[in-house]
């Protein structure tokens, strides 16, 4: 009985820690979130149905090798004068069902077969690419609402900090008062900044609900309501994290040049239309195929006698033809199709390489305005660091003046105000090289995580 006594408070204890794990939101990571949204985002669904198109041509391509297995029935009524079996119109109604299976298979079509195999493969591969490009755009739309999120977090943070302060501040004042130091109005100054600082407060937070449902739509969650949270990471000092993060831009194109997937897309299919030029030209050359074929029939004719209508497995017998042949198919003139095929083809890759050529140059130019927003961003925070400690050295002095009497509310307030500020302005040029610098590391190759 006393064993029981002892382990009915632990068991309470579990129950309860265990209600409480299951009442609070999952904290999600960048990771995590990324990662629901690569494998539930619509447009990349729709990706991956692009890709298993592009899988299916190429099986079809693949299978053209294969020969045409085709066979047939027919059933045939002459009434008056109709054909014998050997050919010669006889004056008699006739039946006769005939039957035959027969195959054809390509031996040699200029090379149009593997060469459309191989541009239906590099359109797979290019469809692959293009999807990769996809997920790397959704995980930077990810990371950014991911950080606006931490942002909005911490400005909240900045402002339950600056009611804290307001709040120490009503009650020292409310001394002063009852000490005769100060006027009853500056009680009510302070109250009324006090009340002000809560709907700032109120503000942020409804700042913060925002950034989460926006993140949470752009993962597809079903309930993006108030459940939903992330997890804040211990960020060390950007400055010193991230410094490395900022190469210049030819060096950072030189390796993203050879790693992006849009331009890896734009080389395959590059490839792919050189492919479809051959496949054009192909329509030059002579088509030689094999012929394999099987028939068979039974006549009938009204009123002839048992010689000339003999039975049915003797007719199988004697009526069964086999063939095998080869038919090669010589081009001479088919009102300039295959020429213009064959231009078409070669405007195609013209098109292809300029379009190849564009993506590169936009690559660069997207390069250097990342390093240009990240080298900016560096300085920025730089700055605000500088502004923050010099406020907060401002607003310390006010404080003391005021704590002692020799300074009045609205000095007080506008110390404050300008060392909220310039933390406000800190959270944000915090942020904003952070996320600066994971894009430069995502051109460089890099995975964005925290």
């Amino acid at each position: 009985m006393k064993r029981m006594n002892i382990y009915l408070p632990v068991l309470g204890l579990s129950l309860c820690i265990a209600a409480v794990a299951q009442t609070q939101p999952k904290l999600w990571t960048l990771e995590e979130c990324i990662l629901h949204a690569t494998e539930n985002n619509i447009d990349l669904k729709q990706g991956q149905l692009e890709q298993e198109s592009r899988e299916i041509d190429m099986n079809t391509a693949s299978n053209s090798w294969l020969p045409s297995l085709n066979a047939g029935l027919g059933q045939n009524f002459d009434f008056g004068r109709s054909p014998s079996k050997d050919g010669v119109i006889v004056d008699r109604n006739s039946a006769n069902s005939s039957a035959y299976i027969q195959a054809s298979m390509p031996v040699f079509d200029g090379f149009k077969i593997p060469n459309t195999l191989a541009a239906r493969r590099l359109n797979l591969q290019a469809a692959v690419e293009s999807l990769n490009k996809a997920k790397e755009d959704l995980t930077v739309g990810v990371a950014s609402y991911y950080l606006q999120a931490l942002y909005n977090k911490e400005i909240l943070t900045i402002a339950e900090l600056q009611i804290s302060l307001t709040g120490e501040q009503a009650v020292r004042t409310e001394a002063l008062v009852n000490a005769g130091k100060v006027p009853l109005s500056q009680l009510y100054d302070i109250k009324a900044q006090l009340a002000k600082d809560e709907v700032t407060r109120t503000e942020a937070r409804n700042n913060v609900k925002l950034a989460l449902l926006n993140l949470a739509q752009l993962l597809e969650l079903e309930r993006s309501g108030a459940e939903f949270d992330i997890a804040v990471p211990a960020l060390p000092d950007p400055s010193a994290e991230n410094v490395e993060s900022l190469l210049p831009p030819d060096m950072i194109y030189h390796n993203a040049v050879t790693v992006k997937p849009q331009i890896k897309e734009q080389e395959l299919l590059l490839d792919s239309r050189k492919k479809m030029l051959k496949v054009a030209e192909a329509g030059y050359y002579p088509q030689l195929s094999l012929n394999l074929s099987y028939s068979n029939g039974y006549y009938h004719y009204s009123g002839a006698d048992d010689i000339v209508n003999i039975g049915f497995s003797d007719q199988l017998r004697q009526n069964e033809r086999k063939t095998i042949g080869l038919s090669l198919n010589i081009p001479i003139f088919n009102r300039f199709e295959v020429r213009n095929s064959v231009r078409s083809a070669r405007v195609a890759i013209h098109s292809q390489e300029l379009t190849m050529e564009n993506a590169k140059k936009a690559l660069y130019k997207e390069i250097q305005q990342a390093y240009f927003n990240a080298a900016s961003a560096q300085e920025k925070y730089a700055a605000s660091a500088r502004s923050v400690e010099a406020g907060r050295e401002a607003f310390k002095y006010a404080e003391e003046r005021y704590a002692t009497g020799r300074s009045t509310v609205f000095e007080y307030n506008e110390s404050k105000t300008k060392y909220a500020q310039s933390l406000s302005e800190q959270a944000q040029a915090k942020y904003d090289f952070i996320f600066r610098t994971k894009i430069l590391d995502f051109y460089n190759g890099k995975a964005i995580a925290l």
